[in-house]
């Protein structure tokens, strides 16, 4: 069993940035998928981006270049720096744990965080 907590959100100005960290314990992460997803206030869950077992990442098409996925395998640490941080980008963020090699569809991941929230004000 892996347990993921987050932390990082806030509230932030249009343009601004955070960096967003999930923690995990119960197992180490260096043989799970990560990623990240966002859900918006009566939206649905929405990928953001990913990174697999060599640290390749993969990114929803709006936060490309924007925000940046890593993961550090000796603190079990995965995290998002988002930079120039929208609007649009408001929502409650949720890491998850997947146990394949790379993951980029939400029913792909079998452990999931409680989730932080990130607000941007206009």
């Amino acid at each position: 069993q892996v347990q993921l907590v987050e932390s990082g959100g806030g509230l932030v100005q249009a343009g601004g940035s955070l960096r967003l960290s999930c923690a995990a314990s119960g197992h180490t992460l260096s043989s799970y998928a990560m990623g990240w997803f966002r859900q918006a206030p009566g939206k649905e869950r929405e990928f953001v981006a990913a990174i697999n077992w060599s640290g390749n990442t993969y990114y929803f098409g709006s936060v490309k270049g924007r925000f940046t996925i890593s993961r550090d395998n000796a603190k079990n640490t995965v995290y998002l720096q988002m930079n120039n941080l929208k609007a649009e980008d408001t929502a409650d963020y949720n890491c998850a744990a997947a146990r394949l090699f790379v993951a980029t569809n939400l029913r792909q991941y079998d452990y999931w965080g409680q989730g932080t929230q990130v607000t941007v004000s206009s």
